[in-house]
């Protein structure tokens, strides 16, 4: 199988060499940046399930003339638009896109582009990171990855084999969207928890409320996802409310590590929805003073808030993300997970220090 991986971090780079390793004719597309890394070093992986360390061929823009059986998407969510003209030309009529983005969001930007029939689903789970030298390092065991065809389209039995002879650990799912909507939920709780509160799961639960907020956050995510059309199964829902609540936990999400800890571009507006993207108007902070919350209708993982209801755990975790953002007041910026426990705990909209207001308004 010919594979076009576009981008070598951690998540290219990892199923890229994997790929390579279950004899893949791989190619990755790359900024001139890692293109010079990779010229020098060669893609370097250092895993507790096997090291690869080989020289990689490498483009910073399609070679004309060039076909691919499969195009490996591995951006962030803020590059997809940039991503999408990159790969165009790679993009023949019985090429896959694979793309291994969190949410679901994503599929609508790729389907206009080439086609629902030729964009696969897929979800991986790994713990896995660039380092400073360019070399990839996975953490732990973990390096699930499944792939299927979003609707009755067959796979090209070329890339459905070329996948599975990654191992046993890549698997073909008939219930793909379901599987990414399973991610989705969990990583937008513990995106939201973690990133709002900026402290690791063991904290945030070891509060009074802690625990509450996180199962509360959790059931929320769940419903917006049967909402749209996903009942999540038993076992996904047993196993991330064991993870978010785990005492002790050191877990957090990768966005507040590049966030708060290497000042990078976080992917936080992608994953728990905040008024940059210019299809929700799901929050909008109006004014130092002020902030409304506003309903609308399901677009891929928002809720409307019913008239009347009281604060939900989401509306909590928008509202603390959004006054965060703003950054010629420090009088309305909460100060850590005492402040958001009191919030949670009282329900009111007048937890904010310098005698701040929220407003919820239903549209």
């Amino acid at each position: 199988m010919r594979v076009l991986v576009l981008g070598a971090g951690g998540i290219g780079g990892y199923f890229g060499a994997r790929l390579i390793e279950s004899g893949n004719d791989v190619e990755f597309l790359v900024r001139p940046p890692r293109a010079a890394v990779l010229a020098q070093t060669g893609l370097r992986l250092y895993s507790n399930v096997g090291d690869f360390e080989r020289a990689v061929a490498t483009f910073t823009s399609i070679q004309p003339g060039a076909y691919y059986d499969l195009v490996l998407l591995s951006c962030k969510a803020y590059d997809l638009d940039s991503a999408v003209a990159s790969i165009a030309p790679a993009v023949a009529d019985d090429t896959r896109v694979l793309p291994l983005l969190n949410g679901v969001r994503h599929l609508d930007g790729l389907d206009a582009a080439f086609g629902a029939s030729r964009v696969l689903g897929g979800v991986c789970h790994i713990s896995v990171t660039l380092q400073d030298d360019g070399a990839i390092r996975q953490f732990g065991l973990l390096q699930r990855l499944a792939f299927g065809s979003r609707d009755a389209t067959p796979l090209p039995e070329v890339v459905r084999e070329g996948l599975i002879g990654i191992g046993k650990h890549v698997v073909e799912s008939g219930t793909i969207l379901t599987a990414m909507w399973e991610k989705f939920a969990f990583i937008a709780t513990l995106a939201g928890l973690t990133c709002v509160m900026r402290g690791a799961v063991g904290e945030i639960v070891a509060t009074p409320e802690g625990a509450d907020l996180a199962r509360t956050l959790y059931a929320e995510c769940r419903e917006t996802a049967r909402r749209c059309g996903h009942v999540l199964s038993v076992d996904a829902v047993v196993d991330a409310e064991r993870i978010l609540i785990a005492p002790d936990s050191p877990l957090k999400a990768s966005m507040l590590i590049s966030s708060a800890e290497r000042a990078r571009n976080a992917n936080i507006s992608w994953v728990i929805c905040v008024p940059e993207h210019p299809r929700t108007r799901w929050i909008h902070l109006c004014s130092r003073r002020r902030l409304r919350i506003f309903g609308c209708t399901s677009v891929h993982g928002r809720m409307p808030i019913p008239a009347g209801s009281p604060l939900s755990a989401l509306s909590i975790i928008y509202m603390f993300y959004c006054l965060r953002q703003c950054e010629t007041c420090d009088k309305c910026t909460m100060s850590g997970l005492a402040d958001l426990r009191y919030a949670w705990s009282s329900r009111l909209g007048s937890a904010c220090r310098g005698q701040q207001t929220w407003s919820l308004h239903v549209a």
